[in-house]
């Protein structure tokens, strides 16, 4: 399957944005479109299973760091079903509170499964 680069652009950045959306609503709308419905998100000490679960997760993430927003920090490289991206979450402050690196399969559309490896979490 080919995805092209502009479809994978907002596809994480979509995700980046749903994970810090304090709107119940916006934020189902922002995951469920970065997500498949049996996407799978693995991120130390949380783990997300289908929309729902994924959403939970970035609720807890928010009661965590209340205000902040998440960041891409690079490009997306894509190669085969795979990618990987580079994030901060930063504070209302501007100051940078966590980094890492995301990593995600497109076998199951959207976003579907990713794991992450944080600085900090």
């Amino acid at each position: 399957m080919t995805i092209t680069a502009q479809r994978t652009t907002t596809i994480v950045d979509s995700y980046l944005a749903g994970y810090c959306e304090p709107d119940d609503q916006r934020r189902a709308e922002l995951l469920s479109a970065a997500w498949a419905e049996d996407g799978r998100l693995i991120d130390p000490p949380l783990t997300g299973e289908g929309h729902a679960g994924i959403e939970a997760a970035a609720r807890a993430l928010q009661q965590q760091f209340p205000g902040h927003r998440f960041r891409r920090t690079s490009g997306i490289d894509a190669h085969h079903d795979h990618l990987r991206f580079g994030w901060e979450l930063v504070s209302p402050r501007g100051d940078v509170v966590l980094d890492g690196m995301d990593a995600a399969s497109w076998r199951r559309m959207a976003a579907c499964a990713a794991s992450s490896a944080s600085s900090g979490l």
